[in-house]
């Protein structure tokens, strides 16, 4: 049985935490790190930095890049996140990537990025990752993740990049050696934009408990499913799948097709799922007036027309700190001082006073004040 394990902490500097502070606070204003990092670059006090060991390009549009991290990186649970960051033309981004590595090896882990079209990280990365690139990451998060007690019988459903924390799942309870069923389904348009094909197929050989099944949506007739998901995709991955807890990832349509199936046989509480795409109501105007957003610190002001408060603020000129861009994780979260809003991921909305509010999920639906 595996059990977690920190990485080793050799790329760390080992010295105390009493003399790292005394040494950050003579080096006001730029900190330690500014120091250190001109010895090697993944050295920090704080920070959690990796340097890329390899970078490929398993896809026409993506990359794969393997990342060892420094000591201050403290390990992560199978389906987990981490926000990355890079350096570009001297702006510094950050996006939310899912992990794709077992959480049981330790030492190095993938992460898996898809070229998005009017991007500005996903671009860059698969035009410039490479050997030695050293990026930033966050400590691992998210509550996409497998139970301490793994269940008997587990489904697995993803389609496009939604491969990646399913697929690290997967891995765990290949290396824990699980024994109940595990049936993975995987949604993609043609069988050569889908990563990880070959090492699927040796986890399906390897392990007989193992089932492996792949829809090409945009050329029926290959692969052994058909089409976009229906109830049959699931009996064939698993006769008994209304047994087993189902882990899902991917995009709006295929999301909300597992749910309503779900739904249908009262089992909602069986499924389990994380959504990196944002649903089709972001592009939906909601009802009522759109209103003026006022952004209170810095004065300015702007009429909303559909898009997302996000949007807005860097319209009028602000940049607000964000990360994953689709409500993922909060690093957009500012104070609304007042207002009606609309969250794209749900529908629904809320009028609330001094309230916390996801810049890049919710659209005005009336006037609001935000603290920019």
């Amino acid at each position: 049985m595996f059990t977690q394990a920190n990485p080793p902490d050799s790329a760390r500097p080992r010295l105390s935490r009493r003399l790292l502070s005394a040494l950050d606070a003579l080096a006001t204003p730029h900190g330690i790190d500014r120091y250190l990092e001109l010895i090697d670059p993944t050295w920090s006090v704080r920070e959690v930095r990796a340097v890329v060991t390899e970078a490929r390009r398993q896809t026409t549009g993506s990359v794969t890049m393997t990342l060892a991290p420094n000591g201050n990186w403290t390990g992560f649970e199978a389906g987990q996140h981490t926000r990355l960051s890079v350096e570009i033309d001297g702006v510094r981004h950050t996006r939310c990537y899912s992990i794709a590595t077992s959480a049981h090896r330790v030492v190095s882990f993938e992460l898996t990025v898809k070229v998005q079209p009017g991007g500005i990280v996903s671009p860059y990365l698969y035009a410039a990752a490479r050997r030695g690139m050293v990026v930033g990451l966050t400590p691992a998060q998210g509550e996409f993740i497998l139970p301490a007690a793994r269940p008997d019988r587990v489904v697995m459903i993803s389609g496009g990049s939604g491969i990646t924390p399913v697929l690290s799942m997967l891995r765990a309870l290949c290396d824990e050696d699980h024994r109940g069923p595990v049936a993975f389904v995987h949604y993609s348009f043609h069988e050569a934009d889908m990563p990880y094909r070959a090492e699927l197929a040796r986890l399906a050989e390897g392990h007989p408990n193992v089932r492996v099944l792949r829809a090409f949506t945009a050329e029926p007739g290959r692969g052994e499913l058909e089409g976009l998901f229906c109830d049959a995709h699931l009996s064939a991955a698993d006769p008994a799948w209304r047994e087993a807890e189902t882990y899902l990832c991917g995009p709006a349509p295929l999301m909300r097709a597992v749910r309503a199936s779900h739904e249908r046989e009262g089992l909602l509480d069986r499924l389990h799922s994380e959504a990196f795409t944002l649903s089709p109501l972001a592009s939906e105007p909601g009802p009522g007036p759109r209103g003026t957003v006022r952004f209170e610190r810095s004065g300015a002001q702007i009429d909303a027309d559909g898009r997302t408060l996000l949007e807005l603020a860097e319209a009028v000129g602000l940049h607000p700190t964000h990360g994953c861009r689709m409500g993922i994780c909060h690093t957009c979260t500012r104070r609304m001082a007042r207002g009606t809003v609309r969250d794209l991921r749900t529908g629904t909305t809320r009028t609330a006073v001094d309230s916390d509010v996801q810049l890049c999920v919710h659209v005005p639906d009336g006037d609001v004040s935000l603290d920019l």
